[in-house]
């Protein structure tokens, strides 16, 4: 069993912020391997499901960012598994926009839900991915950057960021930490030809949203536009 984890917090009024990538990315998680996310439990909003026959936990804890911990240390303990069965998602301001990074132990580096994390586990050493929320322009004050939304020129990135981790996230469980750190710990090389196919994509599914009936899509929620930026 795995139990992935992405950090946030919740209300409306942290929705789609650089900070909630991790709650974002549990939905894109969700959403490829229709898991619902129906219960509330262990302090967090989960989901049970399978991903390549391996049974998973998928949880957002509703416990704001800063007391993650008490969430991961009640899911960890009731479904007795051990730090090394669990995968953290949560935002890095020090990587770009879009860029993934996974590790099998390491500090919280500054994050007050990782820091909460290994307060309660009593340990650094659990699996991690890191998804690149972009590094705090010079006049922004941190708290601020964090709780804001993204740009609409960095929506195609954080796009596939959120296919990237669900994609390591199966990788890791088929294949082992290994696999997917060789696969997804590098830069991405952007040039014109990659963007342009991406966002010819992004298009089509774009117009394709507005010709079905379905519900709003995971990416239009998080696109939405908001009159004005809310933060604490």
């Amino acid at each position: 069993m795995r139990i992935i984890i992405g950090l946030g917090n919740p209300t409306e009024k942290y929705q789609a912020t650089r900070h909630n990538i991790g709650w974002d990315a549990i939905t894109r998680i969700s959403d490829d391997y229709k898991i619902p996310l129906n219960q509330r439990k262990h302090k967090a909003l989960c989901g049970n499901g399978y991903i390549e026959g391996e049974k998973v936990i998928l949880a957002q804890p509703l416990t704001y960012m800063n007391l993650s911990g008490e969430s991961v240390r009640e899911l960890v303990d009731f479904y007795k598994v051990d730090t090394e069965d669990i995968i953290i998602i949560y935002d890095d301001v020090s990587l770009d926009v879009g860029q993934l990074r996974i590790r099998k132990k390491g500090s919280a580096g500054g994050h007050n839900g990782i820091k909460s994390i290994i307060s309660h586990l009593g340990t650094d050493e659990f699996p991690r991915i890191k998804v690149g929320v972009g590094e705090k322009p010079k006049d922004w004050d941190l708290a601020d950057y964090v709780l804001s939304r993204f740009k609409n020129d960095e929506e195609v990135a954080i796009r596939e960021a959120l296919k990237d981790v669900s994609d390591a996230c199966r990788i890791i469980i088929t294949d082992g930490m290994d696999v997917a750190m060789n696969q997804y710990n590098k830069k991405k090389i952007k040039n014109e030809q990659t963007e342009d196919k991406i966002r010819r994509r992004s298009k089509k599914e774009s117009m394709d949203a507005k010709d079905s009936d379905a519900p709003t899509s995971l990416f239009s929620k998080i696109f939405r536009k908001k009159e004005t930026r809310e933060d604490i």
